[in-house]
């Protein structure tokens, strides 16, 4: 009966820390992608899957929506736009605002110029009063995109979320299955550890220098006893002054940071970790389209 479930690709896209890699880390049951509160958090599409007794939903996480000023946010940028062609579908996510501003002006354009089903998701709804969560919506209805649906969530708690999969799986299209059923994500192991450290930076540094670095994985292997895995990372940043701030007064800070990333990589891969930490200096490289290449950010092929 395969032919009568329904799949698609659902595209997750929003101003920058409206809780899009939450909601999707909590719609698959498990955290793929890493979750910060300063923006730039996501920079390249993510993908995860859900997959049960209806069917099979692929979410593609988008970097927030922001302007260009490196090659970096060209490249963000231009994830947002390729995976929106790519979807089937949209979820807007959005928060329990009272005015909007220039980057929901750049959504609506984007959103009013397709015929995708558009499913509006106000987030983070257990923050605010019933009243302002009705108010938000009115003025979201107002821009007059024809949203398919209209839901208000806690992507934190989970509230609300059953509903949403049965509004995604109600506007789907009957197709074949993408991903196998036990495929939650097509990010490598060593892509997302890699990822937990940069999570781990961004939480724990000043607010200057987490969006100058990158994190390179420069060793992944599970020892030949298989007690635990040896990791060995390269944080990479632009500036020297930034090196010092990373490591911190007698490696404090670069210590925390490994300390934070390895338990999560623990959990993840229900294993000892031997974490071992590194910076390395890259003047600009968010302006060099090698270093991008081979910090990992570009397109993926399908």
């Amino acid at each position: 009966m395969d032919q009568e479930k329904k799949s698609g690709f659902v595209a997750i896209i929003g101003r920058p820390n409206v809780g899009k890699s939450t909601l999707m880390n909590h719609l698959v049951g498990q955290k793929i992608a890493i979750v910060s509160r300063k923006a730039q958090t996501t920079r390249k599409e993510i993908r995860t899957v859900w997959t049960e007794d209806r069917g099979q939903i692929v979410f593609l996480d988008t970097p927030g929506m922001l302007s260009a000023e490196n090659r970096l946010g060209e490249f963000m940028l231009q994830e947002i736009h390729e995976t929106f062609k790519s979807a089937d579908a949209v979820m807007w996510i959005v928060e329990p605002v009272k005015k909007l501003g220039r980057l929901e002006e750049r959504i609506r354009q984007l959103l009013g110029a397709t015929k995708k089903p558009i499913i509006l998701v106000v987030n983070k709804c257990d923050e605010k009063k019933p009243e302002d969560v009705a108010e938000a919506i009115r003025l979201y209805q107002s821009l007059g995109i024809p949203f398919r649906d209209v839901l208000a969530v806690s992507a934190l708690r989970g509230t609300g979320l059953p509903a949403l999969k049965d509004a995604l799986f109600d506007m789907l299209p009957v197709g074949p299955m993408y991903y196998d059923e036990e495929t939650v994500t097509d990010e490598t192991e060593r892509e997302i550890c890699a990822e937990m450290v940069r999570e781990a930076a961004l939480r724990l540094l000043s607010q200057e220098v987490p969006h100058g670095i990158a994190v390179e994985m420069e060793e992944m292997h599970m020892r030949e006893d298989g007690s635990m895995y040896d990791i060995s990372c390269a944080i990479v940043c632009e500036k020297q002054s930034h090196k010092g701030i990373i490591i911190g007064k007698g490696g404090s800070m670069i210590r925390k940071i490994g300390q934070t990333a390895r338990i999560q990589m623990e959990e993840m891969l229900e294993s000892k970790v031997n974490l071992q930490l590194r910076v390395k200096v890259r003047e600009d490289w968010r302006n060099n389209d090698l270093f991008l290449k081979h910090y990992g950010y570009k397109r993926k092929k399908g």
